[in-house]
């Protein structure tokens, strides 16, 4: 069993990355977490909304993935919990106004519990009564009149990755901040990490899946990894679309824009051998990933060398052009069982989607739920510890 456990307060169209990657990465690091929204129970989903930055006067809007919830919120009690964590997005903006979510709130202050902030998810903070008073504290720039009327000392964001501790309360400006969000608060709830002086590449694509690219790659950037994406014919600060694979009942996923992904350097200066451990998103971009020879190139490398290879979803297509499992036990999104079985590997039923296994230096995982699991076998090969 978990040894901490924090709650994390939803609402319809919260920030899609604000809900999901501190969900998946602190359960990745052994935190229990439990995400619940008023007037909905365990099992109900909440829609959530990607904001991005493109160039207008505000963000732009579209719909996310839809966010499973685990708890139900009339029966939370604050004294079990560790923590508080308050996504994004527009949620926020009628969270504040219902008075058991605001009672919630001012009861984990008062317990002294750790809270992490982001985005607008300060609008909440602000609306219980003395929570941010005299507290230094950021968020989302336009949040800034709000908390300055409630008595916070507001500290401009130099960049939008800005996070501020003071105390038991953290705060950054938006999910550009995760890392040093998330890395704060597991050190707030006693946590120690361990090893964690890895370099990991990610190999990137355009219309790879939303979620399987940005919660690993800053679930490993939290631990304190240095951790590149690149992607064939594209260089650092480019970026790429990604895609949202969702199960809303239809025979397959559906699918929806994700965020613009950034590159953080360029595909043909990659010395493979300065890395670590390798991780392939799935989406759709392994599909044409798969007939780069010099993707396939670069996949070889890390099984030859015998280094970490994490794949993720259809990003076993990719492995099973680089002919790297023949011989080999691994799962994948099912519709790619037959590619992973031609190849000459085991194929492992993904029972349930969540499913992930090791094979010697790979691992293997169905899809994004899967997250959790997926990351932390990784981990365990690279030797990286967190605990409390």
């Amino acid at each position: 069993m978990a040894s901490k456990r924090v709650l994390l307060l939803c609402g319809d169209f919260m920030e899609d990355y604000e809900a999901m990657v501190p969900f998946q990465a602190l359960q990745t690091f052994g935190v229990a977490v439990d995400a619940v929204c008023p007037g909905k129970k365990a099992g109900d989903v909440c829609r959530t909304a990607v904001h991005v930055l493109s160039g207008a006067q505000t963000y732009t809007e579209t719909v996310g993935h839809n966010f499973a919830l685990n708890a139900t919120f009339d029966e939370v009690d604050a004294a079990s919990y560790d923590g508080l964590l308050l996504p994004g997005g527009r949620a926020p903006e009628y969270l504040a106004h219902i008075p058991g979510v605001v009672e919630l709130v001012t009861k984990f202050v008062s317990l002294g519990k750790q809270i992490a902030s982001i985005c607008h998810g300060q609008l909440i903070l602000a609306a219980a009564a003395g929570v941010v008073k005299g507290r230094k504290c950021t968020a989302f720039p336009a949040v800034k009149p709000v908390l300055v009327a409630a008595g916070a000392h507001w500290v401009e964001p130099d960049t939008m990755a800005a996070t501020v501790v003071d105390g038991n309360l953290i705060t950054a400006a938006t999910y550009d901040g995760h890392p040093e969000l998330i890395r704060h608060f597991v050190k707030a709830l006693g946590g120690t990490i361990n090893g964690s002086d890895r370099r990991i590449l990610f190999i990137c694509g355009d219309y790879m899946e939303d979620y399987e690219v940005k919660v690993p790659f800053q679930s490993l950037q939290a631990l304190g990894c240095h951790v590149d994406a690149v992607c064939p014919s594209k260089k650092a600060g480019d970026t790429c679309p990604t895609a949202i694979h969702d199960f809303e009942g239809d025979q397959t996923y559906s699918e929806k824009p994700g965020h613009p992904f950034s590159l953080t350097a360029s595909f043909d200066d990659v010395d493979p051998s300065s890395y670590d451990a390798l991780v392939i998103p799935g989406g759709r971009a392994p599909e044409y990933l798969a007939l780069n020879e010099s993707v396939i190139a670069l996949v070889k490398h890390f099984f030859e060398t015998k280094k970490p290879v994490a794949s993720i979803c259809h990003g076993q297509q990719i492995l099973s052009a680089a002919g790297v499992l023949k011989g080999r036990k691994c799962t994948a999104y099912p519709a790619v069982k037959l590619n992973v079985v031609l190849s000459g590997a085991t194929w492992l039923e993904p029972d349930p989607i969540s499913r992930c296994f090791t094979d010697g230096n790979l691992v293997t995982g169905a899809a994004w739920p899967g997250h959790p699991e997926f990351i932390s076998q990784l981990i365990a090969l690279l030797g990286i510890q967190v605990s409390f």
